[in-house]
C-alpha cells in the first residue's frame, strides 16, 4: 500500500496489514481509534525518528504539548500548528513515501 487512500482503507480490518513498519502501525491504530495501542508501539520504539514523530503527534491529541514537544525534538521536527487531522495526514503520507 502506497496511497492514503489505501492506508485509510485497511483501517476496517481487525489487524494493520503485514510488512507496515511500526510508525505507521501506530498511526494506523490511532486512525482505528486505539490510542492506547498506538501509544504501546511508539513507547517499544523510541528512539526511531519516525516512531517518535508519531509519539510527538499522539501526545499532541491528547493535549499534553509539553510532552509533545518533548518528542518532536526527539524526532527532530517542528511543533504542529495544523490541525489534528492535517498532522497524521501529513505524517502519515511521509511515512507511506
Amino acid at each position: 500500500m502506497t496511497t492514503i487512500e489505501g492506508f485509510r482503507n485497511s483501517i476496517s480490518a481487525a489487524e494493520p496489514p503485514g510488512g507496515m513498519g511500526p510508525a505507521l502501525q501506530a498511526l494506523w491504530w490511532l486512525r482505528k481509534g486505539e490510542w492506547g495501542k498506538a501509544h504501546e508501539v511508539c513507547q517499544g520504539h523510541e528512539g526511531d525518528k519516525d516512531c517518535d514523530w508519531v509519539h510527538a503527534h499522539l501526545h499532541r491529541e491528547e493535549g499534553d504539548l509539553s510532552n509533545a514537544g518533548y518528542w518532536y525534538r526527539h524526532a527532530g521536527k517542528p511543533v504542529a500548528t495544523c490541525s489534528l487531522q492535517e498532522e497524521w495526514e501529513q505524517v502519515t503520507m511521509a511515512l507511506l513515501r
